[in-house]
């Protein structure tokens, strides 16, 4: 069986790559709508910088609180 804190380990790794992939993908579309001509497509890509944006934050945010969570039988405690 893996230690706890391997998987842990995994899945914040995990979590890391999709918050860098969050924020590439809102970077394309940041550029992709200041490139655009067109209003409705300026619109659209606005609209989902702006909602990739808000979803890499919450990421940004849980790996944040997950970072401060030590708990892990695998582990001897910390004095």
């Amino acid at each position: 069986m893996f230690p706890l804190w391997n998987i842990e380990a995994a899945r914040m790794k995990d979590m890391q790559a999709q918050l860098e992939k969050l924020q590439r993908n809102a970077a394309e579309c940041a550029l992709i709508r200041d490139l655009a001509t067109d209003a409705k497509k300026r619109e659209l890509f606005a609209r989902l910088a702006e909602h990739l944006a808000e979803l890499a934050s919450a990421v940004e945010q849980t790996i944040g609180e997950g970072a401060g969570s030590e708990i892990s039988p695998d582990l001897p405690p910390r004095p």
